[in-house]
């Protein structure tokens, strides 16, 4: 049995929402993948899960910039791909002078991109 809600926790407002049948069937697909108990707890999730995220705009020189850190975190993210599996491949493997360089420009590029975001979305 469920515990008492206060007054001002209990739902008793009624809203009618028309689907078609593979609407309704998507929405029923939707709750079990998500684990919900049942739609009304997903479409609550849903509605006011949007309504809490934050827009954020940017002039054209910020969006340049970001697309210019997102290509060189994309470049950072295939380079230490190779090098861990150069590292896991082959169990004899030693880090050289060059994956050490390379790991130190991937953490600088890392602080500089963490600093970028922090300056624009706070």
């Amino acid at each position: 049995m469920r515990p008492k809600l206060p007054e001002n926790e209990k739902r008793t407002e009624i809203i009618r929402l028309l689907l078609t049948k593979e609407e309704k069937q998507r929405l029923d697909s939707l709750v079990r993948t998500g684990k919900f108990g049942c739609r009304s707890d997903y479409i609550r999730y849903a509605m006011f899960r949007r309504s809490a995220m934050k827009v954020v705009h940017f002039d054209p020189e910020t969006k340049e910039r970001l697309n210019n850190l997102d290509y060189e975190l994309n470049r950072i993210g295939v380079n230490l791909n190779q090098l861990s599996k150069k590292m896991n491949s082959f169990s004899t493997y030693n880090v050289g002078d060059n994956d050490r360089h390379l790991l130190k420009q991937a953490f600088q590029m890392m602080m500089q991109c963490l600093a970028f975001l922090q300056k624009h979305l706070r």
